[in-house]
């Protein structure tokens, strides 16, 4: 079976049995796990394998062999043996470049998954949109770079546009941090205030030219109440590139019960992350425990809605059977072990996702006779001594100040001067 992909990322090729419908017993749930995945390659929403190339190599992708790199959860044999057709990178940069060098580093982070693409071209290939190049299950495993968090883009819509050219399919609007135009998880804890009740006017700016570019929005990492307000400002259906279920894991990371109903009925996606503190809420998790949230999501808000969003090589702890991307498959024949159908769970793969996508791209063709959005962030906004102000309009302040302290100085001066001419 053929899928019609181009999604913004290197597509990861990888060879494996041809998709043939063959004869499985319905009772042998990897065999049927195995030819789902082959009719319908799986789609990760998020995999930050980029941080850890930056992390521990410095982005020198000519130093590492992702054929035999053994220290990560993911290399080229293990996305071979998870049957993962195509991949959202994570371009993730700390909350600690924000207001320093974040877009310089996010560009970084850009280029490597690039010349991942250009390095192993018989495994991965560049995509950009949901219609365009062909996914098989004989061919790539194509690529995408997601950029996780808002503070890389220096509260510039420009900045913003120049990504999108770049390849750029998804932003995820926070990180850990608030940004000057969005308020972040960390809100609804307790442990950081709320700095724009959500989002602010400029931040409804960003939302809006994501719509108009075509950009996925990412809520994952954002506040409830921005979860909320997106989704009644957005034209577009959102994606959570790799969140959980709220109900079965009280982690302010994971996603309500009445936000995944939202979700639902804005045609959305939410892609279940795999990292023990939002599975369990604690250090242990087993594979049966990621499971309970595709169920719990399922039962709310439908099938319709799930997606795979591992988070591999971004945290810490997996659980126990999905110890790497190798794994995904075990969590494929356990759904279908729970009596979800052949089509529940090739929409979870990557038909949903795939779904999301081709919307996201009718509602940018829709906008099409609109203008690129140039009215910049207040500058009020974003001053810090690291921030130049060139473009903005002089209000006087400490510049007028400046100004009127100078002609004091001066006719201070020539009157001296006169006082000394007159007494000579």
């Amino acid at each position: 079976m053929l899928h019609r992909v181009n999604l913004a990322s290197c597509l990861v090729l990888w060879i494996t049995s041809c998709a043939i419908t063959l004869a499985v017993d319905p009772n042998d749930y990897m065999a049927r796990a195995l030819q789902l995945m082959s009719e319908t390659p799986l789609i990760d929403g998020h995999n930050d394998l980029p941080w850890q190339l930056r992390s521990q190599f410095n982005n020198q992708l000519n130093k590492v062999d992702l054929n035999t790199l053994a220290n990560t959860h993911t290399n080229i044999p293990k996305i071979k043996d998870g049957r993962l057709g195509a991949q959202f990178w994570a371009a993730y940069v700390p909350c600690d470049t924000q207001y320093k060098d974040a877009v310089r580093q996010t560009l970084e982070q850009i280029d490597v998954i690039h010349r991942m693409c250009q390095k192993y071209p018989e495994i991965f290939m560049f995509a950009t949109s949901s219609q365009g190049e062909t996914l098989t299950t004989t061919v790539h495993s194509y690529l995408s770079p997601g950029v996780e968090g808002g503070h890389s883009l220096d509260s510039s819509l420009g900045t913003l546009r120049t990504m999108y050219q770049l390849g750029v399919r998804y932003l995820t609007l926070t990180h850990s941090c608030n940004t000057p135009w969005v308020d972040n998880w960390l809100v609804d804890t307790g442990s950081e205030s709320s700095e724009h009740n959500g989002l602010s006017s400029f931040g409804k700016q960003v939302i809006a030219e994501m719509n108009r570019l075509g950009m996925l929005i990412d809520l994952a990492h954002v506040s409830e109440e921005v979860m909320n307000q997106v989704l009644t400002l957005s034209k577009a259906p959102v994606i959570f590139s790799h969140s959980s279920a709220y109900a079965i894991c009280p982690h302010k990371r994971n996603v309500p019960d009445d936000v995944l109903r939202r979700v639902n009925e804005t045609k959305g996606t939410v892609m279940v992350n795999f990292y023990n503190d939002y599975v369990t809420c604690s250090n242990t998790a087993k594979l049966s425990d990621v499971a309970d949230h595709f169920d719990h999501i399922k039962k709310v808000a439908g099938a319709d809605i799930i997606g795979f969003g591992g988070d591999y090589d971004g945290v810490p702890r997996v659980p126990e059977g999905l110890e790497d991307v190798s794994k995904v498959p075990n969590l494929v024949a356990e759904l279908l072990r729970r009596g979800w159908t052949d089509e529940e769970v090739k929409a979870a793969l990557g038909n949903n996702l795939l779904r999301v996508m081709s919307e996201v791209e009718k509602v940018r063709d829709s906008m099409s006779n609109e203008m690129p959005d140039d009215v910049p962030i207040p500058k009020e906004d974003v001053q810090n001594p690291c921030r130049t102000s060139f473009g903005y309009p002089s209000t006087g302040g400490s510049n007028g100040s400046a100004h009127s302290l100078s002609t004091l100085v001066l006719l201070i001066t020539l009157a001296l001067q006169a006082w000394i001419t007159s007494t000579v």
